[in-house]
């Protein structure tokens, strides 16, 4: 379906640049890692140390906690420690190849505020921010747009776990502005404020946030949390761990759980035909938390991430250098990740709020405008090299063979958002002409004649 949007508004926005019984080893061949390099590395020694002397005191650790304790340990997580993003880091995202992509999220969120009635308050609240790029060229948008929003109340408000992420946060969105807080106690550790007077605000903790008419983005965010890993036996579902190699006391491998575990035995859906499945327990509490949310406050959720719609079965690996890394070499060296699967966090969203997707990421942008605003850039743009950049990165971000298909978008929206509208009173309309449901943005294609 196609449908006409508000060329005003995307115009104004594309003219401007800028033990209990024998553990066994699991067939390594399962499990996504690049063998070689095991050998290569020299195993981060702080952390291999704590995941050892731990499997050595309680047993086996769950693929979740091997995952909680690599990222995000307090003291030497690969999350809490280290810059990880752009060109000198382990991976890149899409906000840091293209302003493009940080402009037309930034529509979205308010093609959706303006579908739900603008409300007079509208809270953007984004889950793993990075360094802040997806943010500022929302922001950006927002700035140009300023007028639509009339009186309405605009805030800032940021989930992250990592000191190092935070500050680069708050030095792309506030300069040096931003101030922390005395106690590591309070819900809000850090705040400040954008050029444009917007407050920004930081939390460990999406429940913290406070409640309201949101808009949640989740870029690359659900990809990184935690997942348990189960093998389908001829004895049952069991689940996959991480233990000491005994013949190399120094390395980690993959062991299979002789018995049932609590996660096999609760996680795995009792009509599941794959014979591998992973499941990010954690990950469907949160857009639980996030269904909840919209459906109390209104809103949506827009999620996009490399993942899947309950098909595909071994997808956990590691990035080290833009290069695969092995997964259980030299721990809280690599970001390790695995696909989202979006059949489980639709199941998880439950019956209180409409989800949309998973659609690609290219048709995604192309339902949003990106060949449109890539001409504008281009016509408005002599430098050779320049020139040159704006198409790499449009084909970086559209390309199949790339991050085209790989990612893939999805969302949550309040019922309401997607209800017919109401025919005024006393008018009687055919059968066929009756008010269709309010299309939405990126998720059906846009006409911009």
């Amino acid at each position: 379906m196609r449908f006409s949007f508000n060329t005003q508004l995307l115009s104004r926005v594309f003219i401007s640049l800028p033990a209990a019984g024998r553990w066994r080893a699991a067939q390594s061949r399962l499990f996504c890692s690049s063998p070689s390099s095991s050998d290569q590395e020299k195993p981060r020694a702080s952390m291999l140390r704590h995941l050892t002397s731990k499997i050595k005191a309680t047993g086996p650790v769950t693929v979740a906690e091997y995952m909680r304790e690599v990222l995000t340990n307090p003291v030497t997580g690969y999350y809490v420690k280290n810059d990880m993003l752009g060109p000198d880091g382990d991976f890149i995202t899409s906000p840091e190849i293209s302003q493009i992509f940080g402009e037309l999220i930034g529509v979205w969120i308010i093609s959706e505020w303006m579908g739900a009635g603008q409300p007079k308050q509208l809270q953007l609240v984004e889950l793993g921010p990075g360094r802040g790029s997806l943010s500022s060229d929302v922001l950006r948008v927002f700035s140009q747009l300023r007028s639509v929003f009339g009186g309405a109340s605009v805030s800032v408000h940021l989930v992250e776990v990592s000191p190092v992420l935070s500050r680069l946060q708050a030095q792309s969105l506030t300069g040096n502005s931003s101030q922390e807080a005395d106690s590591e106690d309070e819900p809000v550790y850090r705040h400040g404020e954008t050029a444009a007077g917007l407050p920004v605000s930081w939390y460990r903790r999406l429940d913290d946030v406070p409640a309201g008419f949101s808009i949640f983005l989740a870029h690359e965010f659900f990809d990184a949390l935690p997942i348990h890993k189960f093998q389908r036996t001829p004895k049952g579902w069991r689940e996959v761990m991480v233990d000491i190699d005994p013949e190399k006391p120094d390395r980690l491998r993959f062991v299979m759980a002789p018995s049932p575990t609590p996660a096999s035995s609760t996680l795995v859906q009792a009509d599941e035909r794959r014979g591998h499945v992973e499941v990010c327990a954690e990950g469907g509490v949160i857009v639980q938390q996030l269904a909840r949310r919209i459906a109390a406050d209104g809103g949506a959720a827009l999620i996009a991430d490399y993942g899947h719609d309950g098909t595909k079965t071994d997808t956990f690996r590691g990035f080290k250098g833009h290069q695969l890394h092995d997964v259980l070499s030299s721990p809280g060296s690599a970001d390790l990740t695995a696909d989202v699967d979006f059949s489980y966090l639709r199941r998880m969203a439950g019956g209180g709020v409409a989800c949309l997707g998973p659609v690609t990421q290219r048709t995604f942008l192309k339902n949003m405008g990106i060949d449109s605003r890539l001409q504008v850039l281009l016509r408005n743009c002599s430098d050779p090299t320049t020139r040159k950049q704006l198409t790499s990165s449009y084909d970086m971000l559209t390309n199949p063979a790339k991050m085209g298909e790989r990612f893939h978008f999805f969302s949550l929206l309040h019922h309401s958002r997607l209800a017919k509208p109401k025919k005024p009173d006393g008018l009687k309309l055919e059968k066929k002409k009756s008010p269709a449901p309010l299309p939405v943005a990126g998720f059906t294609e846009l006409s911009f004649s």
